[in-house]
């Protein structure tokens, strides 16, 4: 998919923006900070939103006394004079709005370029972090080394905290630890970080990028004029080769990490210790010993990549190896990540509602030994096969719920013939206390209850929080004993 990213865009600075017309596209977390900074600028900022609800008009209330055009209900027509739009993230490039400002050459910055190019001279370097999986947990991992460094960070960016905001605010930092999304990166040309990292590549969000090489190559921006290490995940090829073909600043190391023993220029585990071949005097002789596997929480495989990872960038920033195991114990997940709700009988029910895709799925159940598994939502045109082959011999049973989980039956039928499957033929939210409850018919103790939908929630739930939730709630309800009403 072609980007429309760069039309014009050299053209124009931030200092250029006085009187100038410049339309934000969408509200929400990035748009209303956007539209904020760019009037400030002296910018005349008109906002399109197509949706047109509650928080909508309450966020449009909150612009139009500062002289912001709101117009909700239409985010399809480009307003008369426009010369500069600055999109929030989810905006496709398709949309009838870019298509109308490539048409009339007038340049498309994202909230992230944005922010890039108001930063002073003196702000804070950039670690920035992507990936398809992981990247909210290894941002905050990696604030919280550089935190136990004792440096003043924050961590910002797709995890919910806009940059806009911390580019404009008062705050002093030494760094900011960056989570950063292909939607994103996609509108940041300009974006050079310190260092950064690509967790993992697989396919997600195609219908955004239109294929998975251009959804890779926008992932691939992160490691654009690096000053000093691009960290590339070994086991996932895909991203040292994006490496290999970014442009870095002269003298910036590729540096990998990997669940096995690393080697020169890479961090990894040996006997249950991290250890940094990358940044000691010596990295083909000597390796720093930087934590144990146990200071991980929790210790998953894909949760000690990400945590291998966080080190990296950490490390590429000069922080000492005390710094890293201080951050690692003192760092607490996020809920529904991998998440242990309760032992119920000898079972444990674990919350992994993040995992949206099948990529996160089968991570998350390479965890554990034996699984009764709940799945199922909006598949958003993922397929399922090599994910079932790849779990079948940890399987005790599976319990299916939502709209697409006839998807994953096939799959089961096809590779997984022998393990009982409870399918439920039904996309109400009190499903899923009914999927909790046949879960725990099929466990037997030892076992884990994994929700790991490999899928969307919207079907059912407003987010995979929401999915979260209604898990956690079913399982507290089932050990105290407690059956909710059916809905």
């Amino acid at each position: 998919m072609a980007s429309l990213v760069t039309s014009g865009a050299a053209s124009l600075d931030v200092s250029d923006l006085a009187g100038r017309q410049v339309t934000v596209a969408g509200l929400g977390v990035s748009g209303v900070p956007a539209a904020r900074a760019l009037r400030g600028l002296g910018a005349s900022v008109t906002v399109v939103n197509g949706s047109d609800g509650e928080p909508q008009r309450t966020q449009a209330a909150e612009l139009e006394p500062l002289g912001i055009t709101v117009r909700l209900g239409d985010g399809e027509t480009l307003p008369d004079g426009t010369e500069l739009i600055v999109t929030t993230p989810g905006w496709k490039p398709t949309s009838p709005l870019f298509l109308a400002a490539a048409e009339a050459g007038v340049p498309i910055w994202g909230d992230v370029e944005l922010a890039w190019r108001l930063r002073g001279r003196d702000a804070p370097p950039w670690l920035a972090v992507t990936g398809t999986n992981g990247k909210t947990t290894t941002v905050r991992m990696l604030a919280a080394i550089l935190e136990a460094a004792g440096l003043r960070t924050a961590a910002v960016g797709n995890i919910g905290v806009s940059l806009l905001d911390i580019v404009l605010g008062d705050e002093p930092y030494d760094v900011l630890a960056v989570e950063l999304s292909s939607y994103q990166l996609h509108w940041a040309p300009s974006l050079r970080a310190h260092s950064g990292a690509v967790l993992n590549l697989a396919p997600d969000h195609l219908d955004w990028h239109g294929s998975m090489a251009a959804y890779a190559a926008d992932k691939g921006r992160i490691y654009e004029g690096n000053q000093v290490a691009c960290v590339y995940n070994v086991a996932d090829p895909a991203t040292e080769d994006l490496v290999r073909a970014a442009d870095v600043e002269e003298g910036c190391r590729a540096i990998g990490f990997t669940l096995g023993t690393p080697g020169p220029s890479q961090l990894g585990v040996v006997e249950d210790i991290l250890v940094d071949r990358a940044f000691v005097a010596n990295r083909q002789k000597q390796a720093q010993e930087l934590a144990e596997v146990s200071d991980v929480n929790p210790p998953a495989p894909h949760n000690i990549a990400n945590a291998l990872a966080a080190a990296a960038l950490a490390r590429a920033y000069g922080v000492p190896p005390t710094a890293v195991r201080d951050g690692l114990r003192a760092f607490r997940p996020d809920p529904h990540r991998v998440e242990h709700v309760a032992d119920v009988g000898g079972v444990a029910f674990v919350d992994d509602s993040k995992a949206t895709n099948t990529h996160a799925a089968e991570a998350s159940l390479g965890a554990y030994e034996h699984i009764v598994w709940i799945a199922g939502g909006l598949a958003k045109g993922a397929t399922f096969d090599e994910l079932v082959l790849t779990a079948a011999k940890r399987l005790r049973g599976v319990v299916l719920i939502g709209a697409d989980r006839a998807l994953i039956r096939e799959a089961l039928a096809r590779h997984a013939a022998d393990v009982p499957v409870v399918d439920l033929d039904r996309t109400d939210t009190g499903a899923m206390a009914a999927a909790v409850r046949e879960a725990a018919r099929l466990a037997r103790p030892g076992d884990t209850v994994l929700m790991a939908p490999a899928c969307a929630s919207m079907d059912m739930f407003t987010n995979y929080n929401k999915r979260g939730d209604a898990f956690a709630a079913a399982v507290h309800d089932l050990a105290s004993g407690r059956v909710p009403d059916e809905q």
